[in-house]
C-alpha cells in the first residue's frame, strides 16, 4: 500500500454520505456513454481483496471477498481501509455479492447454491438457504422491498428480504448498450440507490444504471478510475467490481478486484 494515498475523512463520508476470476484486459468504453465517473477522493483499499460485494451503512463499509479458501466477510473503515473484522467463509465456498438488511447480512456463493445470512454486528452466519443457479451480485431495494440479484446474465431476480425466495425477474437491455459482451458475462456486482440498480459489468470500466421498471440501461464510463491506479500497481489487478452508494449524496465508493485504492466517484452527465 502506498504511502501517497489520498485519505478521505469519515466525517466526510457520512456526511457526504465471478465467476469471474479472470481476465483484467479492459476494452475501451462504449460511445454511448450517458454517464461518465467524476473521481473527488481515493482511500486505501487492501490489494489482497478479491472484492464481490461492497456496502457503505452507517459508517461502515462492508465487503464480501471470493476464490476458494480466501471468500470472506469483513467489516472496514471506509477512510483507511483498515479491517476492523472479518469472518472467512469455508475453504471450499467462493463468496460473492453482499447486502445488509436491518441487522443482518446476505452474503452469496458463486456456484455453491447457497446464500449465507448472518449477523450485521458479529458477522456470525445464523443460517444458509438453497437457491438455484450462480450467485454475483446482491443488493437491497428498501422502498419495494425485495432484493435484488444478478447471475452474470443481463437478467436480474428479485427476492424476498425474509426468505430469499424468487418473486420476480427483470430481463435488462445491457447486452445491447455495452459492446463487447457476452450473454453470460455481464451483470456483476450491484448497488441500489436512487431508485436505480447500478451494477458493474464483468471486464468492462463501466457501470450500468438500470431502470428497475423497465430494464432499460444507462451506460456510466468508468475509465477515469482505473487511470487513477498507480502505474506499477495496474499489472497486478483485476477487474472493476464494488459500488457502495454514500448516504445522503449522490455518491458512490467504486473499488476492484485486488485494487490497492477506493475512490469516491460522482457520475456526471456526458451529453
Amino acid at each position: 500500500m502506498r504511502a501517497v494515498l489520498v485519505i478521505f475523512a469519515v466525517a466526510a463520508v457520512l456526511a457526504g454520505c465471478a465467476d469471474d476470476a479472470g481476465d483484467t484486459a479492459t476494452p475501451p468504453p462504449p460511445a454511448n456513454a450517458g454517464l461518465r465517473a467524476e473521481v473527488l477522493a481515493e482511500s486505501p483499499h487492501d490489494p489482497r481483496a478479491f472484492t464481490q460485494g461492497l456496502e457503505l451503512v452507517d459508517g461502515v463499509l462492508y465487503e464480501g471477498t471470493g476464490l476458494e479458501g480466501r471468500s470472506s466477510i469483513r467489516r472496514t473503515d471506509p477512510a483507511t481501509g483498515e479491517v476492523r473484522a472479518s469472518v472467512d467463509l469455508d475453504r471450499d465456498l467462493f463468496g460473492e455479492g453482499i447486502t445488509v438488511v436491518g441487522p443482518t447480512i446476505w452474503q452469496l456463493t458463486w456456484r455453491n447454491g447457497v446464500v449465507i445470512q448472518r449477523d450485521r454486528n458479529t458477522l456470525a452466519e445464523l443460517r444458509r438457504v438453497p437457491y438455484t443457479g450462480e450467485g454475483w451480485g446482491l443488493c437491497h431495494d428498501p422502498a419495494a422491498d425485495r432484493l435484488i440479484m444478478s447471475d452474470g446474465s443481463d437478467t436480474l431476480t428479485f427476492r424476498d428480504p425474509r426468505t430469499f425466495a424468487e418473486t420476480g425477474r427483470l430481463r435488462t437491455d445491457v447486452l445491447a448498450k455495452v459492446p463487447g459482451t457476452r450473454p453470460d458475462e455481464l451483470l456483476n456486482e450491484l448497488e441500489c440507490a436512487h431508485g436505480a440498480v447500478y451494477a458493474n459489468v464483468w471486464k468492462q470500466d463501466v457501470i450500468a444504471r438500470v431502470d428497475v421498471r423497465s430494464g432499460e440501461v444507462t451506460v456510466a464510463d468508468l475509465t477515469a478510475v482505473r487511470a487513477r491506479l498507480p502505474e506499477d500497481a495496474r499489472k497486478d489487478v483485476d477487474v472493476l467490481n464494488g459500488i457502495a452508494a454514500i448516504p445522503g449524496t449522490d455518491e458512490f465508493l467504486v473499488t476492484g478486484k485486488l485494487w490497492p485504492r477506493t475512490f469516491r466517484v460522482k457520475l456526471v452527465t456526458t451529453r
